[in-house]
């Protein structure tokens, strides 16, 4: 779990480069609730807590719902959401190894679900010529605990959409993708700012998986389905959809492919049933991201594919030899 912190710092230090501190406020705010509520759940079911609470599972929880919500995002957001993760998505099935469902994306669903307006609160990425957004890391602080920005600030002038939620949007308003893209949110790749974060997400995932930290199938999965769904149909109508680039830069699914899909506990178990699980979250998230009712589906195409682990497991498990199934 510590390694798979490590590697999540470059990611990290990116978000920060482009969205400000606030993220590094919610991860603190986010891994003292997880230890607390981690702490309170093991005193209640009778476990030892001092080897649970060093382990860094509910760490990396934290960490990952932090870097799915606003840098700006009230206190409150992170802290309920982690401890709906810790509590009801982990513990309520009997705690590491043992929950059927992603906790941290347990937690962000939600939140997204039960507060949509408050995660739609994303600051503009650096590098967009809009000089009054830029906050101090005071200020930021501030935001976060009081949920008012300085006076000198509105929601309205401090806000922007994220590149998947802009595209969406221009798309809805008959703009073409070329139209679309020529919104200043919008980098050489696909979105400003989320470009760079999103391959030092790559880094950071193949640095997992050089160290034999996570196996190669989910990732390649995923991301191959997310590849060639996006773009048969840009190839088929290049002005509608966008390609298969921008899908990988702009929205969370390098994060979701290495840092999320990945956990063992929740993840199909034999390798051909990896690749299954793997390739019907890149499907589900581009079905969600091009049709559903939300920019980015890589949460909610989680759970669904954590609901059919058993069913993949039953038909892709080998029998072994001299026992019927």
């Amino acid at each position: 779990m510590r390694i798979v912190l490590y590697a999540l710092l470059p990611t990290i230090a990116l978000h920060v480069v482009f969205f400000g501190a606030g993220l590094l406020v919610q991860i603190v705010l986010g891994a003292a609730t997880a230890l607390v509520a981690e702490a309170v759940a093991l005193r209640l079911r009778g476990k030892p807590v001092e080897p649970f609470l060093k382990d860094g599972s509910a760490v990396v929880t934290a960490t990952l719902l932090a870097l799915c919500l606003p840098p700006l995002a009230p206190w409150w957001l992170i802290v309920s959401g982690t401890a709906f993760a810790i509590l009801l998505a982990k513990h309520l099935y009997g705690g590491l190894g043992k929950n059927p469902f992603n906790p941290a994306m347990v937690g962000y669903a939600v939140l997204l679900v039960s507060f949509p307006v408050q995660l739609l609160q994303w600051l503009p990425p650096a590098g967009m010529d809009i000089d009054h957004v830029k906050l101090s890391v005071g200020e930021t602080l501030s935001t976060i605990l009081t949920g008012s920005l300085p006076q000198r600030l509105t929601w309205d002038a401090v806000t922007s959409p994220t590149p998947l939620d802009a595209l969406r949007t221009n798309l809805k308003m008959g703009m073409t993708m070329a139209e679309a893209h020529a919104a200043p949110i919008f980098g050489t790749l696909g979105g400003r700012g989320w470009e760079w974060i999103n391959l030092a997400t790559l880094a950071g995932g193949v640095l997992l998986l050089s160290l034999r930290i996570i196996r190669w199938h989910i990732p390649v999965a995923m991301l191959s389905a997310i590849v060639v769904c996006s773009s048969v149909l840009y190839a088929v109508d290049p002005g509608a959809y966008a390609g298969p680039i921008f899908h990988l830069t702009s929205g969370a699914s390098l994060l979701g492919a290495f840092f999320i899909a990945t956990d063992p506990t929740s993840a199909a178990t034999s390798d051909r049933g990896r690749l299954v699980y793997g390739a019907g979250i890149g499907v589900l998230t581009y079905v969600i991201r091009t049709w559903g009712g939300y920019p980015d589906g890589v949460a909610f195409a989680v759970l669904l594919m954590n609901l059919s682990v058993p069913l993949i497991d039953r038909y892709t498990i080998p029998r072994i030899y001299g026992h019927a199934r």
